[in-house]
C-alpha cells in the first residue's frame, strides 16, 4: 500500500501525547513536505493546508503566525517566501476556526484582498501596547474625504482578532513612511501625550526639494493657518499674524552635483500643523518635488519621467516605550520609487551615521 506522506501529520509526543488534551481541542500538526509540494512557498502551503484560499481562515493569519515564529521549518524559524523542500518538516500550530466567529465579520468588503494580503508586510515593529507600520504613499491614515478606507482599516480588517488598533498620529496620504497604532487605551493616551509639542516623541522625515538648500541647517517657525477655499479642499498658508504656531528645523543631508537642482533634507516636527513641512519647505523657496498641492509644477514637469510622487517620507520615529519605559527607535527606509531621482542627481540617503539604502529590507 502507498501512503502519500502530505496527509499524514505526525505528532510531537510532548505536544500531542494522548489523554492530556480534550479529544476536540485544536492539536499542534507537524507535516512533512512531499514531492507534490517540493518548491512551493511556505506560505501558499500553508494556506492550502489551513483553507485559506476558500476563506476559510483569513489569508492575514498565515503571515501574522509566520511572522511571529509559531510556523516552523525543520524546527527553524521561516519566513513566507522560503521555498519548501521534499522532506522538510513544517510545524503548524493550533489555529481557531474563525467561521461564525462574529470578529471575523470586520473584515471590510470595501479592501481588496491585495491589500489584506499586503497588510501585515507593513509592520516594521510590534510588541504587546503598540505597532508602528510603515505606511504606503498614496493610502490615507483612514477612511474619509473620498476614500473607503484607509490604513486603520486595514489593519482591523487584516486583524479582526484585535481587540482595539487606533491610530496615535496621522501623516498626508501622499506621504509614505512611520505611523504608530495603539493596542489598548491606555497606550492610546499616553502616545498622545508624547505626540504633542512639548512631548517626547520625536518625528523625523526625508524631503527631496527643489534647488540647492543654501543653509546646512535652518529652522523655520512661520506661523501657518488653514483657508478653505469655495469647491476645493483647504489649503494652508503662511500667516504671520492669525496663524498658528508652527516650527520644523531642517538639515541639508546632500545636494545634487549633476542633473537637477535638488536638495535632500532631514525635516524635524516640533510641531504638527497640517501640510506643515510641505509648506515650510514652500516658503523657503524650496517646494517638495511632486507636490502637486504645495509644490512647482514648471520645476517637476522636466522630472516626470523619474518623478514617483510627493518625495516625504516619515523615516524615523523615537519615543519613550509606553509600558516598559526603555526608548524605541523605528527607521524606515525610502521607498524603491526614489532611487532613479536620486541617481540621477548624484544623491545618497545618509541617516543616524548609516547609509540607507531605498526598499525594505526582507522581513
Amino acid at each position: 500500500m502507498t501512503v502519500d506522506k502530505h496527509h499524514v501529520s505526525q505528532h510531537s509526543p510532548q505536544e500531542q501525547s494522548p489523554g492530556d488534551r480534550p479529544a476536540d481541542r485544536p492539536r499542534v500538526r507537524l507535516e512533512t513536505v512531499d514531492a507534490r509540494s517540493d518548491g512551493q512557498r511556505l506560505d501558499n502551503f500553508l494556506l492550502r493546508e489551513l483553507g485559506a484560499q476558500h476563506d476559510k481562515q483569513p489569508r492575514a493569519l498565515v503571515y501574522r503566525l509566520i511572522r511571529k515564529g509559531q510556523v516552523r521549518v525543520n524546527k527553524k524559524r521561516a519566513k513566507p517566501m522560503q521555498r519548501l523542500r521534499n522532506g522538510d518538516v513544517v510545524r503548524i500550530p493550533p489555529v481557531r476556526d474563525l467561521r461564525g466567529d462574529p470578529k471575523a465579520d470586520r473584515r471590510d468588503a470595501r479592501i481588496p484582498a491585495g491589500w489584506l494580503e499586503r497588510a501585515e508586510s507593513l509592520i516594521r515593529h510590534e510588541d504587546e501596547a503598540l505597532l508602528v507600520v510603515d505606511k504606503p504613499a498614496g493610502l490615507a491614515a483612514h477612511a474619509g474625504s473620498g476614500y473607503d478606507f484607509g490604513l486603520i482599516e486595514l489593519l482591523r480588517a487584516a486583524r479582526p482578532d484585535a481587540a482595539m488598533l487606533e491610530l496615535v498620529h496621522r501623516i498626508d496620504r501622499e506621504t509614505s513612511g512611520l505611523i504608530v497604532v495603539a493596542k489598548s487605551r491606555e497606550t492610546l493616551l499616553e502616545l498622545q501625550q508624547q505626540f504633542r509639542p512639548e512631548g517626547a516623541a520625536k518625528k523625523r522625515y526625508l524631503v527631496l526639494c527643489h534647488g540647492h538648500w543654501r543653509d546646512t541647517r535652518q529652522s523655520i517657525t512661520a506661523p501657518l493657518r488653514k483657508e478653505q477655499g469655495e469647491g476645493r479642499a483647504h489649503q494652508v498658508v503662511v500667516d504671520p499674524r492669525h496663524g498658528k504656531a508652527a516650527r520644523t528645523d531642517f538639515e541639508r543631508l546632500g545636494s545634487s552635483h549633476r542633473g537637477p537642482a535638488v536638495s535632500l533634507m532631514a525635516a524635524t516636527l516640533h510641531t504638527g500643523r497640517t501640510h506643515q513641512i510641505r509648506v515650510h519647505c514652500r516658503h523657503a523657496g524650496h517646494p517638495i518635488v511632486g507636490d502637486a498641492k504645495y509644490g512647482d509644477r514648471g520645476l517637476d514637469r522636466p522630472l516626470a519621467r523619474r518623478r514617483p510622487g510627493l518625495m516625504l517620507h516619515a523615516y524615523r520615529l523615537t519615543l519613550p516605550h509606553p509600558t516598559h519605559g526603555g526608548r524605541l527607535t523605528i527607521t524606515s527606509m525610502p521607498p524603491e520609487s526614489w532611487q532613479p531621482l536620486l541617481d540621477q542627481a548624484g544623491l545618497t540617503v545618509k541617516a543616524a551615521g548609516k547609509t540607507l539604502k531605498t526598499g525594505h529590507p526582507p522581513r
